[in-house]
């Protein structure tokens, strides 16, 4: 792997840090480093997919996708997180999770990666989710034909519901 000839820190902040990194023939580069993240595609018996609506700052607008959170536990693997914020988001528990694949997010300005998963899920959320998440159920082949056809605008979200049409189903 190749590594800058120096780097200096321009931004140190609690889940997003930027380095100034110097890199020869190409000269100074801004690169957002943050943790990874997973999410899951959670897949009811009613062959829907659970989907949270919530209000996302950078992009001043409310969007729907498959519910993920930041690799920032200590010791906790990909899965795990993934499972976890389910449960968290939306009261439900995920069941036969699968690694569908991960992809890098926008590998020209930030290192960030998110790992992808699916699971399925009970009929019915086992408890509540979290405050301010919106919980909405679609069926999983309406998601699919939304994402094949550019009308979903989170690539996370996007990217999951293709890959696991490809797949079978989880158990």
């Amino acid at each position: 792997m190749r590594e800058p000839s120096g780097t200096r820190i321009g931004f140190p902040g609690r889940y997003l840090r930027v380095a100034v990194e110097t890199w020869p023939g190409i000269g100074e580069w801004e690169v957002a480093h943050q943790p990874g993240a997973a999410a899951l595609l959670a897949i009811t018996p009613r062959e829907d997919v659970v989907l949270v609506r919530q209000f996302r700052p950078p992009v001043r607008d409310d969007l729907v996708e498959i519910p993920a959170g930041l690799l920032d536990v200590d010791g906790e693997d990909a899965m795990t997180c993934a499972v976890r914020e389910l449960r968290e988001e939306t009261g439900f528990e995920a069941s036969g999770t699968r690694f569908l694949g991960g992809v890098y997010v926008s590998p020209g300005s930030t290192d960030h990666y998110v790992h992808l998963f699916v699971a399925r899920t009970a009929a019915e959320p086992v408890g509540e989710g979290e405050p301010g998440i919106e919980v909405v159920l679609r069926p999983f082949a309406e998601m699919v034909e939304a994402a094949a056809a550019g009308r979903v605008r989170d690539a996370k979200t996007a990217l999951a519901l293709l890959m696991a049409a490809r797949q079978p189903a989880p158990p």
